[in-house]
């Protein structure tokens, strides 16, 4: 009986091996840096409970994550924006059909230099700011002094979601700074008193100062209750329906537990 169970055992293991389908336990992880302190945090939690499941985290943007799973290079794409028509058509093409997870909510916050007066723009304010029409501090009521103009990257979901909220699809003024990350956001705000960006509402600090938009001022609950107009869902996307260690890690993030570590995390949790 034991040398049948050990010949069942070896013809196993022979059997897996030669179909390539060892089960590493490993999940990979690229996209947005708006989601990544949530998957950071989520992460250490799920692996501290699975030590036999390691994660694997990078950022790289939300378009970046995307393409990840098209390719097979990752097993969820992060993204701070939904997917968009022309990525749904190459995922298609390559027999490839992205799902979508919401796994939190986020504000973008419009942020200055501590040492700016200015507390609140309107919508319209910020979209003129952003084409170049607003120069100058003084015409929105601060102190005299250039504006000096932070965006992100184009494979950015958050520079997509202020793209189609906020500048209505028109183009950012090319003499823009343009940065690849949140963090990267928020170091140029911090040590330029004449600039203006935009982060996720995790990502504020005391090194920046927020600014109300249209009178309403970017919180948890004017986000959830729809009042902060510059709001979005974010997203893990995997290649078709997540199984395995994946679909754990997804699963955690939705539970209880998982959410509250969104909150902590900095993002607003769905429930």
């Amino acid at each position: 009986m034991k040398k049948i169970t050990r010949v069942l055992f070896l013809l196993a293991v022979a059997l897996i091996l030669a179909t390539g389908q060892v089960v590493a336990g490993e999940v990979v992880i690229k996209g947005s840096t708006t989601v990544l302190p949530i998957t950071q945090k989520t992460a250490e939690a799920f692996m501290a409970a699975n030590p036999e499941v390691k994660i694997s985290i990078s950022g790289g943007g939300s378009g970046n994550g995307i393409k990840a799973i098209i390719d097979g290079t990752a097993d969820i794409g992060n993204a701070s924006r939904f997917i968009k028509s022309k990525e749904v058509s190459l995922a298609n093409s390559k027999g490839v059909y992205p799902v979508p997870h919401r796994v939190a909510l986020d504000a973008i916050v419009p942020v200055v230099n501590q040492s700016n007066k200015v507390s609140g723009l309107t919508m319209a304010q910020l979209k003129d700011i952003y084409l170049g029409k607003i120069k100058d501090w003084k015409e929105v009521g601060g102190t005299p002094g250039k504006i000096v103009v932070i965006s992100r990257d184009s494979s950015s979901g958050t520079f997509g979601v202020w793209k189609n909220l906020v500048m209505k699809k028109e183009r950012v003024i090319p003499s823009a700074l343009t940065v690849p990350s949140n963090g990267g956001v928020v170091q140029a705000v911090g040590k330029t008193p004449g600039a203006i960006g935009y982060v996720g509402l995790g990502y504020l600090n005391e090194e920046i100062k927020p600014v109300d938009v249209d009178g309403v001022e970017p919180t948890e609950e004017n986000t959830v209750n729809g009042s902060f107009p510059i709001a979005r869902g974010l997203f893990m996307f995997t290649k078709g329906w997540p199984k395995g260690d994946t679909a754990a890690f997804i699963s955690f993030i939705l539970s209880r537990k998982g959410q509250d570590l969104v909150q902590e995390a900095g993002s607003i949790p769905l429930f």
